[in-house]
């Protein structure tokens, strides 16, 4: 885990769905991709920085990259905690790292990191952060704005 000065954290909690395994019971590995948004999700809910928040000020956040590294298998009906990271940093973007552990013995499970940028409603990446964000990040006290 990188370390910063201000850590903005949630977490949630998920249930593997029979839809979400293969014929081993196992959580297919694409999965875990949508379980790091159900992350993003609960995140922006928490911390007002929801996909129509941004929408609503006129920007689109799309996924440039992400990264899963998978620790121990999860499997049909087990329940898991999806913790997600918020990653300060100087770049206009959206930077998150995540950490999912099995609810019942809070084992690791898999870990990643997404990579999100600004593009305004005309589809242009915006190069420096939109002023709502700024705002955004002075709200919660944060280093890098």
């Amino acid at each position: 885990m990188k370390t910063q000065e201000k850590m903005l954290v949630d977490k949630t909690t998920i249930r593997v769905r029979f839809s979400e395994v293969d014929t081993m019971k196992i959580v297919w590995h694409g999965e875990y991709i949508k379980y790091f948004e159900d992350g993003r999700e609960s995140f922006g809910k928490a911390y007002d920085l929801g996909y129509l928040d941004v929408y609503d000020r006129g920007y689109m956040i799309p996924l440039v990259s992400i990264k899963c590294d998978y620790k121990r298998p999860l499997k049909y009906g087990e329940s898991a905690i999806v913790e997600t990271h918020f990653i300060d940093c100087e770049a206009a973007k959206i930077k998150f790292e995540y950490f999912i552990y099995r609810e019942s013995n809070n084992e690791l499970v898999a870990t990643g990191e997404s990579v999100q940028v600004f593009l305004n409603k005309d589809y242009e990446l915006m190069l420096t952060m939109p002023s709502f964000f700024v705002e955004w990040k002075k709200r919660w006290d944060l280093k890098y704005f």
